[in-house]
C-alpha cells in the first residue's frame, strides 16, 4: 500500500496564475469541503457560506499571481482568501443593517448570519472598546484579526518596530478583554 502524493497547493496556484482552469478545479476538489467549513463557521448560514466559497474561488483565480511563497504556505493563503471573503460578506451585511434595514427583515434573508440582537450589541461594545485604544493598538489589532496580516506585515504598514507591534497587540487585546469583560 503506497501513500498518495501530497497535493501541491503551490503548484496549483501557479497553474491558476497561468490560466489553467483545471488547477482551480483540482483546488476545489482537494479543499472545497474544508473551505466551506471555514466559511460556514464565520457566516453561520449554509447558503451564504456557499456564496462566499464561490466568491472566494473567483478571488483565488484572479489573485493567484499575487501569491508569494516566501510569505507563507499556499494552503494558508487559500484559507486566508476564504476567511477574508467571509468576513467581508459579514461586514457588508452589517452595513446593510446600519443603512436602516429592519433587523427582522434582514434576518429573514440571512437567518443565522445576522439574527440575534445580542450579536449586534456585542459588535457595538467591541466597536466602543476599540475606540478607546490608541491608534497604534487599534490599527495593529485590526490588521492582525480582520486583515489577517502577520506581525511583520503590520510593522511594515505602520512603519514601526516589530517589537512595538507585538506589544501593541498584546496590550490592546488585554485592554479589549477588560473593556468587554
Amino acid at each position: 500500500m503506497t501513500d498518495a502524493p501530497a497535493f501541491d497547493h503551490e503548484a496549483a496556484l501557479l497553474a491558476c496564475a497561468a490560466g489553467e482552469r483545471g488547477a482551480l478545479q483540482r483546488l476545489y476538489q482537494q479543499e472545497g469541503r474544508y473551505l466551506l467549513g471555514v466559511a460556514l463557521c464565520i457566516v453561520r448560514d449554509r447558503a451564504l457560506a456557499e456564496d462566499v466559497l464561490h466568491d472566494a474561488f473567483l478571488n483565488i483565480w484572479t489573485r493567484a499571481a499575487s501569491f508569494d511563497p516566501s510569505r507563507g504556505a499556499a494552503r494558508g493563503w487559500i484559507f486566508t482568501v476564504v476567511r477574508h471573503t467571509a468576513l467581508n460578506r459579514l461586514r457588508a451585511l452589517q452595513h446593510e443593517v446600519n443603512a436602516g434595514d429592519d433587523l427582522e427583515q434582514l434576518a429573514d434573508h440571512h437567518e443565522p448570519a445576522v439574527q440575534a440582537p445580542e450579536w449586534q450589541a456585542d459588535l457595538g461594545r467591541l466597536e466602543d472598546c476599540l475606540g478607546q485604544l490608541s491608534d497604534a493598538k487599534r490599527a495593529s489589532i485590526v490588521y492582525a484579526y480582520v486583515d489577517g496580516c502577520t506581525h511583520t506585515e503590520i510593522a511594515e504598514r505602520l512603519k514601526a518596530p516589530l517589537g512595538s507591534v507585538k506589544a501593541w497587540i498584546k496590550r490592546g487585546l488585554a485592554a479589549l478583554r477588560e473593556c468587554i469583560g
